[in-house]
């Protein structure tokens, strides 16, 4: 008997202790999980792995998740791809910003696990209907 996954989630944070803790949760609820450590990494893999959605951070070095956004969005094998915002920027501006970039939906942290599976099912709902 095969375990059924709901897809494949791309998450993209350099934080160690947030990106195990977010692949828990999504692994824990049925989702494949492929990890990148910051946004170059991230880049190179959403085009090469294909995901379902895409979670990223903000704030990472070299590269940050609004600029992430753009390359994506521009990319035409991930123009499509769903976006989640996640992170610890929590001002209307922020959210504002990340929309203007090409993000689907924004959460700030901390977070709880049942906003973080709301949130990545409603942008992979919007995209695969």
């Amino acid at each position: 008997m095969s375990l059924t996954l709901l897809g494949t989630i791309l998450i993209v944070e350099d934080s160690p202790s947030e990106l195990e803790l977010m692949s828990h949760y999504l692994k824990e609820s049925g989702y494949n999980v492929i990890k990148a450590s910051g946004a170059k990494e991230g880049l190179e893999k959403a085009v090469l792995e294909k995901p379902d959605a895409i979670v990223t951070d903000v704030v990472m070095p070299e590269m940050s998740g609004f600029e992430l956004c753009r390359y994506l969005r521009r990319n035409p094998i991930t123009a499509k791809v769903p976006i989640v915002i996640c992170s610890s920027k929590n001002q209307e501006i922020d959210r504002l910003w990340a929309m203007r970039q090409g993000a689907d939906a924004y959460i700030t942290k901390p977070y709880t696990r049942e906003l973080l599976l709301r949130t990545i099912k409603s942008v992979v709902i919007l995209i695969n209907d």
